[in-house]
């Protein structure tokens, strides 16, 4: 069974992606590969699978063999069509942390520069905005070497079985990471990433090839990781060149292991210390006491390796990519960087510590006076409250949300529920998802989207059919309301959870009244059903999403027939412009600024206010600062964004009210 398709994963299979098709791929007993360009690898394999270097918009094909052939193939068909895969648990605004590192600009070129002042600087990859001053910290551990010693033939299978063991030891040990509290979701991506490496084929098979030739355990981990992390550096891609580090640090942890020696820890870094190594992984970051790290600088790296995408979702500084340079600061005492610029500093004058220090001063006061508005209720000049939502995917991003000060949920995206799941979720699932949800932002309301499935997102339980474009095809409330099946369950459910808080329910992709009138039918006899079960159930707001040109032209009655609009800027950009959102060559045509795009918003607004009913809007341009202003003068009360973009948004809007 094969079957071919567009990969439409954002920014193609790297690391999380790659690892989630993976575990979705070993969920099956047939053999299943993944072919590109008449390359064959095993799906089963993240490193072969990263070493595909397989990227968004590509034709690729699924082949299985086996009992459940034909379900592999689907599932993960599913899943490469799906532009979110892999990135449901990513903080950041506009996507995921690897996908915004890959969006970064190419990498400088180490040198040195001497700027007007005459101070002499290092330049390297400017891998983590802000700047830092503070005392230096190396790191710089002892390269492991093998004993380089040849094994007798009796000593093969003994030294096979004590390298099984270090791995295991050693994914042990990743595995309490991932079960600590404090890891982050994108954190914890990057060690589950690190985590399948250790294991993977590519490398396990290779060293027990070398051991069986007669290397000991610890040269043949080191050759094998060189092997394949050359492999990587050699891919046309600066993103899987920076899965070389990820292989080396990986091997590295097994050779400890194999040598009983514990690695240098980084428990003793002062408060904001500057950390200085040749090279860290990931997984040592990771579990690092990052809350006291001032800044990081490495030889090695780059703005898309891990050590990067780390230090930017915990916001510390980081100049990368130094090379050999980095040995000047070994016995630096204090140490200045700029990770906007690029610019390391060792021992700066007093000048420069004080620019530098006014310069942290700034930065800190900028990210303390944003952090006042956790609580704010922000208002209009007229004291109407407009209320700051989050959009959100899974449970898992609930607290980022109410750290951020999230003024309850302006999208949940119930597909990405469906898509962690080789079958359709149960009712009772459904209903303790969106019960948790309504409890973590009582009273504040939570809108949950019905489910926005179509053919560029399938999920396993559902047959779609091949469409010419999916984007105008069978999904969102389309499906749903042939489906009443898989509907009426998810309907049930929000029923339930709504005794559990301010639960309201949005219908995506309407087009016309008759789709909420049938919606509203459906969740009535499930309120019926419920009721002669003796389940314990309330009413829900309905009200739907205004994302295409159809509902913006019959907004006006469609306000007569819902409690609220939400305005999702995404899809009725793509749609008013008729611009493909993933295709790049259309991508200046996909400007929410544009007349036509900011026409539509407004004529939903004043409908919407004509029939006093509350109007939101949960796309990205929710977020913008400079927008914010436009979208609160057409009347809109409700703006939903990422947790990061909250509390600007709360100060661009207490700001206006100021001025008034």
């Amino acid at each position: 069974m094969e079957r071919s398709t567009i990969v439409r994963v954002h920014e193609g299979l790297h690391a999380r992606p790659a690892t989630r098709f993976v575990k979705l791929a070993k969920g099956f007993e047939s053999e299943v590969e993944l072919v590109k360009d008449g390359k064959a690898v095993s799906a089963k394999s993240s490193v072969k699978l990263m070493l595909l270097a397989v990227k968004e918009n590509q034709e690729v094909t699924v082949r299985a063999n086996g009992a459940d052939a034909i379900e592999a193939v689907e599932a993960l068909i599913g899943y490469l069509e799906n532009p979110r895969a892999g990135l449901d648990d990513e903080a950041g605004e506009g996507g995921g942390l690897e996908a915004a590192a890959a969006a970064l600009a190419p990498e400088a070129t180490p040198a040195d520069t001497a700027p007007a002042d005459g101070t002499p600087k290092l330049q390297g990859v400017a891998a983590s905005e802000g700047v830092a001053i503070g005392p230096a910290f190396a790191h710089f551990p002892a390269e492991i070497e093998g004993p380089g010693r040849r094994l007798q033939a009796d000593e093969i299978d003994g030294e096979v079985e004590r390298f099984r063991a270090a791995v295991a030891q050693v994914q042990a040990r990743m595995d309490r990471t991932l079960a600590e509290d404090n890891l982050s979701a994108g954190d914890r991506g990057i060690v589950a990433a690190l985590r399948d490496i250790a294991a993977d084929d590519s490398l396990t098979g290779e060293v027990e090839r070398l051991i069986s030739e007669g290397d000991d355990a610890v040269s043949a981990v080191i050759g094998a990781a060189s092997t394949i992390a050359a492999d990587f550096s050699a891919v046309d891609d600066h993103y899987l060149n920076a899965r070389a580090d990820d292989v080396h640090a990986v091997g590295r942890q097994i050779c400890l292991v194999l040598l009983g020696q514990d690695e240098v820890s980084l428990e003793t870094i002062p408060q904001g210390a500057i950390l200085i190594a040749d090279d860290i992984g990931a997984w040592d970051l990771a579990r690092a006491p990052l809350k006291r790290i001032g800044g990081v600088v490495c030889g090695h790296g780059g703005a898309t390796s891990h050590i990067a995408i780390i230090a930017r979702s915990h916001g510390i500084p980081a100049v990368l990519g130094l090379g050999d340079k980095v040995n000047q600061l070994r016995t630096a005492k204090e140490v200045a960087l700029d990770g906007n610029a690029g610019h390391v500093i060792v021992d700066p004058d007093e000048t420069t510590r004080s620019d530098f220090t006014r310069r942290v001063e700034a930065a800190t006061h900028e990210r303390a006076g944003l952090k006042i508005f956790k609580g704010v209720t922000p208002t209009r000049a007229d004291g109407t409250v407009i209320e700051v939502a989050a959009n959100i995917g899974s449970l898992e991003e609930i607290e980022a949300a109410q750290e951020a000060g999230a003024m309850g949920v302006g999208l949940f995206r119930t597909e990405l529920l469906f898509m962690r799941h080789m079958h359709l979720p149960s009712e009772d699932m459904q209903a303790e998802t969106y019960s948790a949800l309504a409890k973590a932002f009582a009273p504040h309301s939570v809108i949950v989207r019905t489910l926005d499935i179509g053919g560029d997102k399938p999920i396993a339980g559902i047959e779609f059919p091949d469409e010419e474009n999916p984007f105008l095809g069978w999904r969102g409330i389309r499906m749903c309301l042939d489906r009443p099946d898989i509907f009426k369950k998810q309907l049930r459910a929000l029923l339930r959870a709504a005794v559990h808080g301010n639960i309201k329910v949005m219908l995506p992709m309407v087009s016309e009244i008759a789709e909420v009138t049938r919606t509203r039918a459906l969740v009535d006899e499930c309120a019926a059903e419920l009721k002669a079960e003796g389940v314990e159930h309330s009413s829900f707001d309905l009200g739907v999403m205004i994302e295409t040109p159809a509902a913006v032209l019959i907004a006006p009655a469609l306000a007569k027939e819902v409690a609220f609009f939400s305005i999702g800027t995404n899809d009725l950009t793509q749609y008013i412009m008729a611009a493909d959102r993933l295709n790049p060559t259309v991508a200046k045509l996909n400007d929410v600024t544009n007349p036509a795009v900011m026409s539509a918003i407004e004529l939903t607004a004043k409908a919407g206010a004509a029939a006093g009913i509350m109007v939101g809007m949960c796309g990205e341009a929710a977020g913008r600062p400079d927008l914010i202003p436009a979208f609160i003068g057409m009347g809109l009360t409700e703006l939903s964004m990422s947790p990061a973009s909250i509390q600007r948004a709360k100060k661009t809007i207490a700001a206006m009210a100021a001025e008034r």
